[in-house]
Parts: C-alpha cells; structure tokens; sequence
C-alpha cells in the first residue's frame, strides 16, 4: 500500500475533527441545523487553515443519504464519494487554472440541471480571485438568481480582488491563522495515534515554522520525520529548518543586557557557525524579547515554550527595562525587514546586534571598551595639516591648547536620598528629575524634548513641540508617570501638549546650545593657540573646522 502523507491522511472529514476555526463551524452549524442556508458563502484566508476542507465537509452534509444535518455520517456512499474526491454533485473549480470566460459559462449551463446523486448541486471554486473580469460577470448572473438546488462555496487567499457585486452576493467567513499551540497540539495527538516518538521541542519549533499553516505544518512533520529516520529530534529539526536553539538565543541576550561586546560577537559567530536562516533568528530574538516584556507587564503569564527557561527570562527580565526590550524588538524586527539590503545575511543580522548594543543604556562604570563614548567626552583637539607636511589625523592636548574646562558637576547623592530641586513657583528641576527617575532609552527621548510649563495639584503639565507629540503615548507615559511619582515620592500624572516655544526650552534644546557654545569656545581656543598660529604662519597649515572637540569636565 502505498505512503499517504500525513496532511491528506489526516484532513478533516467532520467539522468536529477541526482544528480551530470555531466562529465558521457555529455558523454553519446552526444554518444546517435550522434550515436556513444561503446559496453562496465565501470562505478567505491564508493558506492550509482549512477553507476547502470547510467546503466539502459543507457538501457532505447538505448531501449525506442519512439526512441533511451538521454531522454527516460519513459512512454512506455520499460521504464516501465526497471524501474520495469522485462525487458527481459535488463540482471542484480551480480558478487559478480556469479563469476563462468560457470554464465558467459551461458551469453557468449545468447549474440549471437538477443535482445526479444529492439533494444539492454543489459548486467549489477554489481560489476565485483569479477569475477575470468576464469570467466574474457570467458568474454573477447566477449568483443573482440561482436555482434552488444549487450552492457555491467559493475560498480565496485574497478577498480584496474580488468585485464587490461578488462580495455582496455572498455570505462571508474569514478564517483564522492558527495559533503554534493548536497546531502543535494536533502534531500530538496525530503522532501519538502513529505511534512516533518525539521531542516536545521539536513540536514547538515545527510548530512554529508553520505559520499558521496546520497543513504546512504537517508538511513539515512528514519531512522531519523522514530527516530523523522515523523520529522526531529538536536537534535534527532545527536543523532541517535552519532555525537555532532558545538557549543560543538566550545567551545573546545575556551578553546584550552585560553590554559585552566580545561575548556578543562569539554568540553570534557561534549562531552563524549553524548556518541558520538569520531573518529567523531575528524572529527569534523577537519572540523571546516578547516573552521577557510579558514577564515584565503581565506577571503570573506563560508562554507555551518558557517552561523550560523560566529561569533565564525572569533574570532576563530584571537586567532590562521595559522600555529597552521595546526598542530591542523594534530592532530586531526592523533589521529582519532590512536584511535583503544588506551586503549579505550574516552581515545584516551582526549590525541589528550591534545596534541594539550601540543604543543600550549607558550606566555609570560602563567600560569604554563596550560603550560608544559621547562627543562631549573626547578631549579637545584639532587636525592641523599643511601642504607636503600631512599631520596626525588629531593633535594631541601638549601640541595644542585646548578649550577651558567647564567646572565639574559636584557629586550626585545616592539615589534613594538625592532631592530634586524646585524653583521659586514650586516646579521641581526637570533636567535633575530626569537623571533621578532614570529617563532613557524611549522615555529618555521624550523627556530631552520636553519642557516642564507648570503644575496644577498632582499634575504636571509638559510641552511638546508638535514634531515630537507621537512619542507622547502609551505606555510610555504611563511608564514615565511611574518613574517620575517614585523619584518625587508622591503620585504624579503627566499631562503632554503642544507648543511650538517648547523647541528652546527643553533639555535637549539647552543641551544643544551648550554644547555649540562649547564648541565655539573651543574653536577660539584653537585660533588663538600661539603654537597653531605658528604653525599656520611657517608651513601654511590649516585647523580642520570639523576636528575639534570641546574637552569634557
């Protein structure tokens, strides 16, 4: 006998053997069970979530010899037939192959025949959309008056093509993607009844790689199954899909909230050593980042797949702020989108790595050797080049004087006890409740543009420029009302508007002139260097503008 694939083997033939899809099978049912059917219903939805599946089991029951009902027997020569393909009544229409004007006026001529076998006449017009105009204008003449005996079932993956007279003339069923936790369901209980052993990380990674798809999903099943030799192994099924272990995953992440960037490249490197499919290890990436802000804002919820990394995500979850994972996902997501445009796919994935490390946090007593050190904290220099006489790309601070040094902030007091100070109408000092509520990443952002205007009661009223009024929504205000209420010891909310004055009030404004009038103070240092003009003056060197750096505190 020969191999039946286990997606045909196991097709549905009753809708209560279906998997999901629960809104189109109450529907269907009570219009069985009532009588009360349309003549043409339409069934939309990606591939392998069961639209034809649907439509047969439909057929069988307008027609099973038992009766008409929501549970045909599938024993009768009706069900039989049906389900074996070769059922007269039952007409199967591939409109991607027939799309022709003429394949649908020979269906328009015998619909008006009386059914051979059933009670119904029954029409399935697989992927309708590809019918062209004409073949979609004969249709609708039947789909106007359509004789009694006769139904359409039509499925497509792509309902916006069909014309809308089409779409008014049926009744429509979207059909759900399924979730990795019912498909990975149904992997079970079918390998069970085959008796195949298995690894229950292998279902979830199977599971996963079907997208929805339970048929695709069961494709995959076959071809692992044929990869381990008749078992199912996490290992051989990563394998076979290109995909790599949580723990490989985890460990990059590890290294990312350490802000190692030696440890980050060998976990990279040790990933590309598995040649995987990187636009699905960004996915990856993306999912457990997923499952660590779960952790953070929806406590006591569990994934399916955390059982066994409970651990790691919660430390995971702790080392991160809310905020950071947000970005991190974004990304990570974005550089998934981005690696087409990329020199190559290892390439594309390092540099969403890298930039998730390049916009990590800084924190006090980060080493410079893993943090990008700011602009404002290189030392004040200058290129000096003449002709025939290339200088060092930067002079150093003993060859040229450098801008005076700004005074020294005094030292911050520890966290827990630093006031933040107010002004005379009250206003506590928004640059220093900044640093004290800890405001970075995306938070950080919207408070740099933001200036404080006044306070009525609890609230804090903050002005926005309207160029940056999107960043103002949730959660991040919510996040950023919390932080603030904890740093001011008091329950605060934050009310956002708008105002175009905001653009010379805020941080980011006043850090901007600052660091221009540093930067002009250290140009004028530079030009009135005696050393630089004596340079200038004996071997015509000049001072490249671009070179000069203010020397930080």
């Amino acid at each position: 006998m020969s191999y039946q694939v286990l997606a045909r083997k196991w097709r549905p033939r009753k809708f209560a053997e279906l998997v999901g899809q629960e809104h189109v099978v109450r529907a269907l049912t009570n219009a069985l069970d009532t009588g009360r059917m349309h003549h043409a219903y339409l069934f939309t939805g990606t591939r392998g979530v069961g639209k034809t599946t649907i439509a047969r089991i439909f057929a069988k029951s307008l027609n099973c010899e038992r009766g008409e009902s929501a549970d045909p027997c599938g024993e009768c020569s009706v069900c039989t037939a049906v389900d074996a393909g070769r059922f007269v009544d039952l007409l199967e229409i591939d409109a991607a192959s027939n799309t022709g004007v003429d394949d649908v006026r020979e269906v328009i001529e015998n619909a008006q025949y009386a059914p051979s076998r059933g009670r119904f006449k029954v029409y399935l017009v697989d992927e309708v959309h590809m019918l062209s105009k004409p073949a979609f204008n004969a249709l609708l003449k039947t789909l106007e008056e359509p004789p009694p005996h006769v139904k359409f079932l039509l499925a497509t993956t792509d309902p916006q093509k069909l014309p809308v007279t089409v779409l008014s003339r049926c009744l429509k069923f979207n059909l759900k993607r399924l979730l990795p936790e019912q498909i990975s369901g149904q992997m079970r209980h079918i390998l069970a009844a085959e008796n195949i052993a298995y690894e229950d990380a292998a279902i979830v990674e199977l599971a996963r790689g079907a997208d929805g798809s339970l048929r695709d999903g069961l494709s995959l099943l076959d071809q692992a199954i044929a990869y381990g030799g008749g078992a199912l192994k996490a290992d051989d099924v990563r394998a076979m899909l290109g995909s790599v272990a949580r723990g490989q995953v985890l460990g990059l992440l590890q290294a990312l909230a350490a802000g190692q960037g030696e440890a980050l490249m060998l976990e990279c490197a040790r990933i590309a050593s598995y040649s995987p499919d990187f636009g699905g290890v960004l996915d990856d990436v993306a999912a457990v980042l997923h499952r660590i802000q779960l952790m953070q804002l929806v406590p006591g919820y569990q994934a399916e797949g955390d059982e066994g990394a409970c651990e790691e995500l919660a430390a995971l979850a702790q080392q991160f702020a809310p905020e950071d994972v947000q970005l991190y996902y974004q990304i990570a997501t974005t550089g998934r989108r981005d690696l087409p445009m990329a020199p190559d796919a290892r390439t594309g994935f390092e540099m969403a790595v890298l930039r998730m490390l390049a916009f990590r946090p800084g924190e006090v007593g980060d080493a410079p050797a893993t943090r990008s050190m700011p602009a404002r904290a290189m030392p004040a220099a200058a290129t000096v080049s003449s002709p025939g006489h290339p200088a060092p790309e930067r002079a150093s601070p003993s060859e040229v004087a450098a801008a005076p040094r700004p005074p020294a902030p005094a030292p911050s007091a520890p966290e827990s006890r630093r006031a933040v100070p107010t002004d005379a109408r009250g206003l506590p000092d928004w640059i220093a409740l900044i640093d004290q509520a800890g405001l970075r990443g995306p938070l950080g952002q919207l408070a740099q543009n933001a200036a404080l205007r006044d306070r009525d009661g609890q609230t804090l009223t903050l002005v926005l420029q309207e160029a940056h009024m999107h960043l103002a929504v949730e959660p991040m205000v919510g996040q950023m009302e919390e932080r603030v209420s904890d740093a001011l010891g008091e329950r605060i909310r934050l009310r956002f508007v708008s105002d175009a004055r905001a653009a010379t009030q805020t941080p980011a404004a006043r850090a901007a002139e600052a660091r221009d009038a540093a930067h002009a103070r250290a140009e004028q240092s530079i030009a009135e260097d005696p050393l630089v003009q004596a340079l200038k003056r004996d071997f015509g060197a000049r001072v490249v503008p671009q070179s000069i750096k203010p020397v930080s505190g």
